[in-house]
């Protein structure tokens, strides 16, 4: 097997693993927790709103680890920091060793989710990093399926507390040997290569940093609002209980839908142009719904899906073509800060927005704002980090 397929297939099962371990983990045991600790379900979500807060303050110092090292060391000690927070999980008598636990887990998504796993990649395979990234994310998309189905299944047979210990054991003796042994290590003189430089324009670099930054935080802080209130939402616009859950289950498909799609337009194609199609489907998906019935939301959950999928990828390729590998595991890390407390903000902000508008009109508000995420894509154009010309709102890639 070539050198960047088994990569794909060892991080991908990586990312399968860790994401539905942790990150889909409340949606599986919330109720059960609830029950068990005695505490209320927003207490018990709220630990994982907590988490990812913790995530979104470590995350720069993992992208300069893996900058200064590599990404194996920082992979291999993910597994062994999210199996000792799940196993806090598994023992806690109450709600405040629940969050303790979650505190824990917090760092070692900070280490071991995609952000970690986009640098990793990047430190190994410098400007040749886009197609693995893009096989990562294609295996790594089923982890909310895989992991809700077989959470549910596994806490039905052997409780809460049981399965977060099988978690565990699932990191330590899949996930951590699976690091050690494929994930390879990066040599001292690519580590020296790819050190940052400094020879881009500062101009350049400040404002495509922050369209950047600006984008992605406003498309996840969309996202993980949606990701929260989608059947209410869904049931608000007319669909039967039956319908909403469908609508909902195609939007995990649109997402590896939207990945292939990225990959076959690989090669016609460069990283901006692809992001910028991901981008306009939101709008486009939001503005089938004025069509109305079932078919309208079933056609929003695949472009949503699809939207969302290309986007994953370019989180990692989008930074790594625009400014190249120097320095490119830390930028990641700085990147990932205010997308992770977008993501922890957003159940709490889209609270009142839900209870103020009709499902309709949240639905049409997210693709106005995705819509405006899409406009800081259209500022800038690609460069060479050593281009001395800055942004161009006039031209398009």
């Amino acid at each position: 097997m070539k050198r960047d397929h088994r990569l794909a297939l060892v991080i991908g099962f990586n990312q399968l693993l860790s994401w539905g371990t942790t990150f889909y983990l409340p949606a599986v045991v919330a109720g059960a927790v609830a029950g068990g600790l005695g505490a209320s379900r927003v207490a018990v979500v709220g630990a994982f709103s907590w988490s990812l807060l913790i995530s979104g303050l470590c995350a720069p110092r993992m992208g300069r680890w893996i900058d200064r090292r590599g990404g194996r060391g920082v992979l291999a000690s993910s597994t062994v920091i999210m199996a000792l927070g799940l196993v806090l999980l598994a023992s806690a008598p109450g709600v405040t060793l629940w969050y303790v636990g979650w505190t824990v887990i917090g760092v070692g998504m900070a280490l071991g989710l995609y952000d970690a796993a986009f640098a990793t990649i990047g430190r190994l395979l410098g400007s040749e990093a886009g197609a693995v990234i893009t096989g990562v994310t294609l295996i790594g998309g089923f982890a909310s399926t895989v992991g809700w189905l077989s959470g549910v299944a596994i806490v039905g047979l052997i409780g809460w507390r049981a399965t977060l210990l099988a978690y565990a054991g699932l990191q330590l003796t899949v996930n951590l040997p699976l690091v050690l042994l494929l994930v390879p290590r990066v040599s001292p003189q690519t580590i020296a290569e790819t050190m940052p430089t400094r020879t881009d324009s500062r101009r350049f670099r400040t404002w495509t940093l922050s369209c950047l930054a600006s984008f992605f935080t406003l498309r996840w802080l969309i996202t993980s609002a949606i990701s929260v209130y989608v059947l209410v939402l869904f049931r608000g616009i007319g669909l039967t209980a039956g319908e909403a859950v469908v609508a909902a289950a195609l939007i995990g498909p649109g997402q590896v839908a939207g990945r292939i799609v990225d990959w076959a337009l690989g090669t016609r194609l460069n990283v901006l142009a692809r992001a910028r199609i991901g981008a306009a489907l939101f709008p486009l998906a939001a503005a089938a719904l004025g069509i109305g019935g079932p078919i309208a939301a079933y056609a929003f959950a695949l472009l949503y899906g699809m939207s969302n999928g290309i986007l994953t990828i370019n989180r990692g390729t989008l930074p790594l073509a625009i400014f190249g590998p120097a320095g490119y595991a830390g930028l990641i890390g700085w990147l990932a800060v205010p997308v992770l407390l977008a993501q922890a903000a957003a159940p709490t902000l889209a609270a009142p927005v839900v209870a103020a508008l009709s499902p309709l009109q949240v639905f049409l508000l997210a693709g106005g704002l995705a819509a405006l995420a899409l406009v800081l894509l259209l500022l800038f154009r690609m460069a060479q980090p050593s281009d001395t010309c800055v942004h161009n709102p006039g031209r398009a890639n």
